[in-house]
């Protein structure tokens, strides 16, 4: 009998944990759905491998046969179950390889409902589920585990929303329908950072605890501030005669004043001044900020008057030594 690698399947190592395991599969049963990749038959054969791997890894009693008897643990599946039939989970004598439907539950969980026009929240998309739970159900609610599944969905924010904080609304849907949650996003959040609400996933079994919601940020570039960790960079343009006799410029900020930037004479292109306490927010406390850079951009004249070109010409004279 063939023998199937699972753990090569998902590509985990065999001493994989169960959470490691269970990551692999959302990850690359998300990757690999049909509904995702239609009419990619490669697609589709690789999905009922990720399913067929995590429907013998994701369960601790099928795992420890696999691990102990290799190729010949569905035979011994087969024997064991009642009148000679399938094995608990849905495997068949002689099958050569299995393949769960994933029930609309675990797919609407795994990939999100279609948000219509005026849906609030358009702007997320559900993730991953907890494809054992849905499994359980599948199978007349025998599942191993009164924990709920967490939840996991993204946003989008613009970096002044990530600067001063902000709030977003989810749905989430459970045994007695919609409901809505309200996720505080700190000020200062890092691009990639997730927002965790406990107690906000999946309801557990009876007896057992709900999952946590999970929200992973994406901080959107800005057209004028470059973001680096907890300090702003911003480009500045200064005046040909500023930037040679010396004066004062204006510098924005991400909190929307205007700073006051002293440039010395003899400025040279692309020299950086650092603005300290007007970068992004810091710590939980919020009362500390990164700081601002501001680069020089010389701003060369875009056409001469010709009193402007005669002082220019005498100027030229004066570097080269001519009259």
């Amino acid at each position: 009998m063939e023998f199937k690698d699972y753990y090569a399947t998902l590509g985990v190592p065999k001493s994989a944990s169960a959470d490691e395991i269970k990551r692999a599969y959302r990850k690359l049963a998300r990757q690999h759905h049909p509904d995702v990749n239609p009419g990619d038959r490669a697609a589709e054969a690789k999905f009922k491998e990720i399913n067929e791997a995590n429907e013998v890894l994701g369960d601790t009693d099928k795992r420890r046969k696999y691990d102990e008897l290799g190729a010949n643990w569905r035979q011994y599946e087969a024997q064991a179950a009642p009148n000679g039939g399938a094995g608990a989970g849905g495997w068949a004598p002689g099958a050569g390889s299995y393949h769960r439907t994933v029930t609309p539950e675990e797919f609407e969980a795994m990939f999100g409902g279609s948000a219509g026009a005026g849906d609030p929240f358009s702007d997320f998309f559900h993730t991953f589920f907890d494809s054992r739970a849905g499994a359980g159900r599948a199978r007349g609610g025998r599942g191993r585990s009164k924990q709920g599944a967490d939840l996991e969905f993204q946003t989008d924010l613009t970096l002044d929303e990530a600067f001063g904080g902000t709030t977003r609304r989810v749905a989430t849907r459970g045994p007695s329908g919609e409901r809505s949650v309200e996720i505080r996003i700190p000020a200062g959040i890092q691009d990639g950072a997730r927002v965790r609400v406990a107690g906000e996933g999946t309801p557990g079994a009876p007896g057992g605890t709900p999952g946590d919601l999970y929200v992973t940020v994406r901080v959107l570039p800005h057209p004028r501030f470059e973001r680096r960790g907890a300090d702003l960079h911003v480009k500045v343009s200064v005046p040909l005669t500023t930037a040679v006799l010396g004066g004062e410029v204006a510098v924005p900020s991400i909190s929307g004043s205007t700073l006051r930037l002293k440039i010395p004479e003899l400025t040279a292109w692309g020299r950086v001044f650092r603005l300290r306490g007007h970068g992004m927010p810091v710590g939980v406390k919020q009362d500390e900020r990164g700081d601002l850079y501001a680069t020089v951009e010389i701003a060369i004249p875009s056409r001469l008057t010709p009193d402007a070109r005669e002082h220019f010409e005498a100027l030229r004279r004066l570097e080269t030594g001519t009259s």
